[in-house]
């Protein structure tokens, strides 16, 4: 655990409500959660799925985490597949099957990581919490596609209709903690026995938006923890990825000022993800209180089209990074810059158009440089518009040459 210096009013709120919460999401075994369980303030909902533990086993598995970060020159989300939810199935919101090929696709284009935006609860049964043995074989098959291909891969529970992210709050915790528990038992234990390439993270996005809530978030976090260390062989000693409150990095440097304890040293990462300015990257039509962006960064910005110009600019993404290697970084803490892009306005033409995609490429670049220039790693979110993942060719190949380029700093 690290402490860093902030408000002492949050801090006695926040240490002292973590406290009490972390007694609950330990190990099962430690005298705390027995004597809060003789009190009932404990119910344990689900079977105990950590029925094999195995002994721990550091064969593949000695880096550190500083060390692996410093190894992922920039990574790829498959987003819009293993995570997809409404309807069973990674093809159910328009994607294919990811296939070997594909993912061969993703080494050859340059990415060395790759990052599994993954959904469990629709696969499991409700009342048990038991995952279907199908799905968790299809996951365990796409990891064995990315270690074939000798990439890092990172797994997570994605929003997952958000049964985590969207109840970080004290009358949800228990039930929340219960499940993180069950589902991780399930899911550290099928993918147990691959080398360190592989990472798991926490979460995805949860909606963290005080002191209170962040310290119902480390519970969480400190659930993870335990249980996949408690799985035993090579989770003994895999790297673990928390996220700040929703991934934010004001919140985050604001709020999250400890991360959960951890038996083995370090072997923890912090994920942010970063979509600012939000009017660029994201916001498809305009609103009441501003209009959508088609240009960003100081040689882009459009004279006759001021209104379209984007509220920040490189400096902004420089302050950012800046502040969280300060925090973060610089305190011994790698940090995994888990999503970052921007959508292209496709109603666009002529000059305009050019001008936004010359825009929106250099944004990939320079987001990339300045996350690596300030020790972050970064993952560029793509739902199919980068590669084509029917063909195995690539779509996008301005955008591809901004990121690739933009991670030419690595080292």
């Amino acid at each position: 655990m690290f402490r860093l210096a902030f408000n002492y009013a949050k801090y006695v709120v926040l240490l002292l409500t973590f406290c009490s919460l972390h007694a609950c999401s330990g190990n099962p075994n430690s005298p705390s959660v027995q004597d809060a369980a003789s009190t009932g303030s404990v119910q344990q909902q689900f079977s105990d799925y950590n029925t094999n533990p195995a002994a721990p086993d550091k064969t593949g598995m000695s880096s550190t985490a500083r060390e692996l970060a410093s190894r992922i020159r920039i990574g790829l989300n498959k987003g819009n597949t293993l995570e997809a939810v409404g309807n069973q199935g990674e093809k159910s919101w328009g994607n294919p099957a990811i296939t070997a090929d594909f993912i061969a696709l993703a080494k050859k284009s340059g990415f060395n990581a790759i990052r599994l935006p993954v959904s469990w609860d629709q696969y499991a049964d409700q009342s048990t919490a038991a995952i279907d043995p199908a799905w968790q074989n299809r996951i365990k098959q796409v990891v064995q596609y990315c270690i074939d291909n000798d990439l890092y891969v990172l797994v997570n529970i994605h929003w997952d209709g958000g049964w985590l992210e969207r109840n970080v709050t004290p009358e949800k915790q228990q039930q929340v903690n219960a499940r993180q528990k069950a589902y991780w038992q399930q899911i550290a234990t099928l993918l147990r026995d691959f080398d360190e390439r592989l990472i798991f993270a926490s979460a995805n996005e949860p909606h963290a938006e005080n002191a209170e809530q962040m310290a119902v978030l480390l519970s969480y976090h400190q659930t993870f923890i335990d249980t996949v260390r408690a799985t035993g062989g090579k989770n003994s000693y895999r790297t673990l990825v928390v996220q700040g409150p929703s991934t934010d990095i004001e919140k985050t440097r604001n709020w999250m000022h400890q991360l959960p304890e951890d038996p083995t040293k370090d072997r923890m990462m912090l994920e942010l993800h970063y979509y600012s300015p939000y009017n660029f990257t994201l916001m498809a039509d305009d609103a009441s209180w501003g209009k959508a962006a088609y240009y960003w960064g100081k040689d882009f910005m459009s004279d006759n089209d001021s209104e379209r110009n984007a509220s920040t600019d490189e400096d902004y993404v420089d302050q950012m990074f800046s502040s969280v290697k300060k925090q973060f970084v610089d305190a011994g803490i790698p940090v995994i810059l888990g999503e970052f892009g921007a959508d292209i306005r496709g109603k666009l033409t002529g000059d305009e158009r050019t001008r936004h995609l010359n825009s929106r490429a250099h944004y990939f670049n320079y987001v990339t440089k300045s996350a690596i220039a300030h020790g972050l790693v970064p993952f560029y979110w793509d739902t199919g518009s980068l590669l084509d993942r029917r063909q195995n060719k690539v779509l996008d190949q301005q955008a591809l040459n901004a990121l690739m380029s933009g991670s030419s700093a690595f080292k």
